[in-house]
């Protein structure tokens, strides 16, 4: 397959491009090494990819349409959108950037994909979408979504902009729910990644509320042979579909795992619960085994273990 890949030099990108070059296909990756981390981390990530001869790197912007355009050629069966604004408190403090990244990007990527006939289109979505519904596990069905921040909010507007041009223009489109996400080469902002660091060095970890927030961690082991599953999927033209790790950890548990995964204690300090987050996160996995044959494979202990060992190769 010729495959486009936006955000392929970010975390989930990465590895799934490392994924898709193995298996032979040709990838093309547009990413624009955003400066809301050190944009020499995604240098790194695709240093490997940057010689292969199915691999090609377009540096764009996906609110530029024009450049996009004139970046691309178009001949790809199909997209796999990941490139967004993350980061739920952030989208707080700068709700307008990330409508036009979040949501205005998308629109782009939607209508070369439709100018382009492009007919598949799989699309990162975020189980920040489900927000405060006290309904757990969290099903695509639930109509109850009670998004609480804007990075959420864009998100919801992601799937229902695929939903027009999946009935409007016949585009297969497939949206996946990750759940917080981890392993090898995560975002130095997320918790598994900063709590690390702070574990490793003795610096005190900041401990948002009472500790018994959940969330349902997923290893991008596991999201990448989702994403996988999903670019081949072609059972109908619409889907919305949970990939998580069906082992929801409270915030008091996750600390304590990585206590034991990095062989050090960690030193608290707490802090009242943070605007935007969600009390617990935890996906219904019956519609992602039953179309995509989804079941995560990774469990905390080892995933944990597998991220530490990146770790140890970082400093």
């Amino acid at each position: 397959m010729k495959v486009l890949v936006t955000g392929g030099a970010g975390f989930i990108g990465s590895h799934l491009v490392d994924r898709l070059l193995a298996e032979g296909h040709t990838v093309t990756v547009v990413d624009n090494f955003d400066s809301f981390y050190d944009p020499a981390v995604k240098q790194a990530n695709v240093a490997a990819h940057t010689n292969h001869p199915h691999f090609r790197l377009v540096r764009a912007d996906i609110r530029d349409a024009a450049a996009l355009r004139a970046g691309l050629d178009g001949a790809y069966d199909l997209i796999v959108h990941l490139a967004a604004k993350a980061g739920v408190r952030p989208s707080i403090e700068n709700p307008t950037a990330y409508q036009q990244v979040n949501v205005g990007g998308t629109q782009n990527l939607l209508e070369f994909a439709r100018e382009q006939g492009i007919r598949q289109f799989v699309f990162a979505s975020s189980s920040s979408v489900y927000g405060v519904n006290p309904r757990v596990p969290w099903r695509e069905d639930d109509a109850g979504l009670q998004p609480i921040s804007p990075y959420a909010a864009t998100k919801v507007a992601g799937e229902l902009l695929g939903h027009v041009y999946s009935h409007l223009f016949g585009l297969r489109f497939v949206a996946l729910r990750f759940f917080t996400v981890y392993g090898p080469r995560q975002r130095p902002d997320l918790a598994i990644h900063k709590f690390a660091r702070q574990i490793r060095s003795g610096r005190p970890l900041p401990f948002f509320g009472d500790g018994r927030t959940s969330r349902d961690y997923t290893h991008v082991s596991d999201i990448v042979t989702g994403i996988r599953a999903a670019m081949d999927y072609c059972a109908s033209d619409y889907e919305i579909i949970n990939l998580g790790g069906d082992q929801p950890v409270t915030l008091t548990e996750l600390v304590a795992a990585l206590e034991e995964a990095l062989d050090r204690k960690a030193v608290l300090n707490h802090h009242p619960e943070q605007p935007g987050d969600v009390p617990r996160t935890w996906a219904d996995l019956t519609k992602a085994g039953k179309l995509l044959g989804y079941q995560p494979r990774m469990i905390l202990r080892d995933g944990l273990r597998d991220f530490v060992k990146w770790l140890d190769t970082q400093t």
